[in-house]
């Protein structure tokens, strides 16, 4: 009796680093960004034919929403998740830069709001203008 042919399973990710699951949700926006840019026309395509119908869209626009499937099936691949999520690594240190220029104007704001109302600058100093002179 001769042995069944067994197919090769398919490699894993290129990338295997795990990651977080806000950042895997980040990966996931980028994924279906890039699979609705590849079938923009047939989403315009479809969401024209949709336009002011209800349930009559399912049968009005058949061939219209079978296309546009037909196009994401196709594009949703697994090279196309290792794409997304090689390409959110790429962004990582724009995405760093971006997340620290935001906190020091959050700080910068922070500081004008205080010096425009005379609050202290931390939480230990006292009023803006009344230095402390407690003497002992």
């Amino acid at each position: 009796m001769a042995a069944p042919k067994t197919t090769p399973l398919p490699l894993p990710s290129r990338n295997p680093l795990p990651l977080s699951a806000g950042q895997e949700q980040q990966v996931r926006d980028l994924y279906y960004k890039r699979v609705r840019g590849y079938c923009a026309n047939e989403i315009r395509d479809f969401a024209s034919c949709a336009l002011n119908r209800t349930i009559s869209a399912t049968w009005a626009c058949r061939t219209q929403r079978l296309s546009m499937n037909k196009c994401m099936i196709g594009h949703a691949t697994q090279e196309e998740q290792d794409a997304a999520r090689e390409e959110w690594f790429a962004s990582r240190d724009k995405r760093i830069e971006e997340r620290e220029a935001k906190e020091r104007r959050k700080i910068e704001q922070e500081k004008f709001h205080r010096e425009w109302w005379g609050l202290p600058q931390t939480e230990g100093q006292e009023q803006k203008g009344e230095p402390n002179t407690e003497k002992r």
